[in-house]
């Protein structure tokens, strides 16, 4: 039995990562694909945990060598999915949530049409503007540009199967598992673990 692709985006400051994180946290079932990126690491970041760290050079090999399941340029920089990474998971059974972006997620759509998508939207612009100057990841001109590009992203959200609305952490975060859970009980799910119950 295949695993399940989740596609997980939002604009920066959505919370994206948090609730990622609480539903792998919760549920030995999925894993997280870890991309790579050409970004420099924020402090407390270590490679192979939150990214694979690679410079321009390195990630352009990979890219012509058709390395990536998907990439694309985020805030001046490159992600990837590492395609061999994913099958493998997926050809074991493992369910996998991608955190990736809309751009991303166009391209892994096309090539896995039951991949589930999921888009987390802030509870307005003014609250997302908060989120970002609070964690003091970033220098202000770089939240000024997140915030800019923010729009772009949430003009995107229609091409997404559900959309979580992150007013409330943990209601948000028991909207995800539950769209987890949903999935894995559909009859294409069931049938191969329990053929001789279907007709």
């Amino acid at each position: 039995m295949n695993g399940q692709i989740f596609i997980v985006a939002a604009p920066s400051g959505a919370g994206k990562s948090s609730l990622v994180a609480a539903l792998i946290a919760a549920d030995p079932g999925i894993r997280l694909s870890i991309s790579h990126t050409t970004r420099p690491p924020r402090p407390g970041e270590t490679d192979g945990q939150e990214y694979h760290f690679v410079s321009h050079e390195e990630f352009r090999r990979m890219r012509e060598q058709g390395e990536f399941l998907e990439s694309a340029e985020v805030y001046g920089n490159f992600y990837g999915t590492s395609s061999a990474d994913i099958r493998n998971s997926l050809d074991q059974g493992q369910d996998v949530v991608l955190e990736i972006d809309w751009q991303g997620a166009r391209q892994v759509r096309r090539l896995f049409t039951d991949a589930i998508s999921i888009f987390i939207l802030p509870p307005s612009l003014e609250a997302l503007r908060e989120r970002l100057l609070s964690r003091g990841k970033d220098p202000l001109p770089i939240i000024e540009q997140r915030l800019a590009l923010a729009r772009e992203d949430l003009s995107h959200e229609n091409e997404f199967d559900y959309a979580i609305i992150n007013k409330d952490f943990a209601e948000a975060a028991k909207d995800l598992a539950a769209i987890v859970r949903a999935a894995r009980c559909r009859r294409s799910r069931q049938q191969p673990r329990y053929a001789a119950l279907f007709f």
